[in-house]
């Protein structure tokens, strides 16, 4: 390492993680009910990762701790994608000695090796162009110990500054290097220098269950995620339509719910078979009330699964204007279809960019830009109505409604499920 260069900690060393979670601990009585969500949330992220580890739940952090080795990057990455996780950072976890915790001299020689193989620094005079600053912070959790936190941390600070001397200075405003040292059943020993990112929000599961309306687009992936990330367990509906749209397609929408599940959890997605649906809404409704129409019943279908699903609401990607069935007045009309449950739309004020920004961060862009086309843009009117009057659509469909309502029968019957997962 140069003297110019920032300092960046080697995560391979580290033989634990420490996450860290914001909203979870202003919760009440009830907390306890998140942390063991975040904790199966963790699980299942590492459950097919190489390597094997152990997860506890102590005093407002979550603790993991590496049991046969796996690389690192990839662990990180899996936690990265656990909602309810607000920061992680990289531990190295010295154990107990014989139910004694170390003494000061033993913690200083563990706080050199660390910022050794952390950090390639060595000991004894080296030149630097500039020292890297650290600041030490102690939590004492045992009691015992016979140093305070402030002593463990002046102590270790004044050891690693003889070790180093000319490598490291200490800044206890805006170090470059947070050394943080937990004394507890076990003493860790990790970096805060720039706190990895979690996705932040609520752990899968906590908020109730959904049935997400999932197209091949770019926004209804994204309004999964986002109400994934208030703590929503995910179902999801999608509606295919052989011959006009190809069984790559459904895969496509398969691949999007599987991206989806990386955040959060498993989703068994609901395919409908809507062709005769729509082609007898095609055949005998007005063209410019085709989208509208079509709109409806799938969310007559979408209530009637979330139902038997023990779904407490849908979820769809619209936002208001975007396109003509998303108009106010649109959104109006196709809300009148649903009776039981609310309809929850996460990107109701989000403009097509902001969407696009983060589907491109959750990595679902790619594959929904792919050029197979879903059910609603094969029979997609040329002018649709924008401003459709509600008892106007309802005297169009009373036309039809009877055979409508055999088909709708018929389309649940034979939907098929596909379990996915990230």
């Amino acid at each position: 390492m140069t003297g110019t260069e920032r300092p960046v900690f080697h995560t391979d060393r580290c033989n634990a993680y420490i996450i860290k979670y914001a909203e979870i601990g202003v919760k009440g009585k009830n907390r306890h009910i998140f942390e063991e969500a975040l904790a199966a949330g963790v699980r299942r992220a590492l459950a097919s990762s190489e390597g094997e580890f152990t997860v506890s739940s102590i005093a407002g952090r979550l603790y993991i701790y590496t049991v046969r080795e796996a690389d690192s990057a990839d662990t990180i990455t899996r936690l990265q994608h656990v909602f309810g996780v607000l920061g992680i950072c990289p531990a190295v976890t010295i154990a107990r000695i014989e139910k004694k915790l170390p003494d000061i001299d033993a913690l200083a020689e563990h706080a050199i090796r660390f910022f050794a193989d952390g950090y390639g620094l060595e000991q004894g005079e080296t030149e630097r162009e500039r020292p890297l600053t650290f600041k030490v912070v102690c939590r004492r959790v045992d009691k015992t110990y016979p140093l305070d936190s402030m002593e463990v941390a002046a102590e270790l600070g004044e050891r690693l500054l003889d070790a180093y001397p000319g490598q490291l200075a200490v800044d206890v405003h805006e170090p470059e290097i947070l050394f943080r040292v937990e004394l507890r059943e076990q003493v860790n020993l990790f970096i805060e220098q720039e706190e990895i990112p979690g996705p932040g929000g609520l752990p899968a599961g906590t908020a109730g269950r959904a049935m997400l309306l999932l197209s091949g687009g770019i926004d209804s992936p994204v309004a999964g995620y986002q109400i994934a990330k208030r703590g929503a367990a995910l179902e999801a509906v999608y509606f295919h339509a052989p011959p006009y749209t190809s069984d790559r397609a459904k895969q496509k929408v398969i691949d999007l719910a599987a991206l989806v599940a990386r955040f959060a959890g498993p989703i068994r997605l609901h395919i409908v078979n809507f062709t005769q649906i729509q082609l007898l809404i095609y055949e005998k409704c007005p063209k410019d009330e085709l989208t509208i129409i079509m709109r409806r019943y799938m969310m007559h279908i979408a209530e009637q699964l979330a139902q038997k699903n023990h779904c407490i609401g849908l979820v769809t990607g619209e936002s208001i204007g975007q396109v003509a069935s998303q108009t106010m007045q649109s959104l109006y009309a196709t809300d009148d279809a649903v009776r039981t449950m609310p309809v929850y739309r996460p990107l109701i004020a989000h403009d097509k960019q902001e969407i696009i920004t983060i589907s491109q961060q959750i990595g679902t862009y790619e594959t929904s830009i792919l050029p197979y086309e879903d059910c609603c843009t094969i029979f997609v009117a040329k002018h649709p109505v924008t401003h459709p009057r509600l008892e106007v659509i309802k005297r169009h469909e009373q036309v039809i409604e009877e055979e409508l309502k055999a088909l709708v029968a018929q389309a649940l019957e034979e939907e098929t499920v596909e379990e996915v997962t990230g």
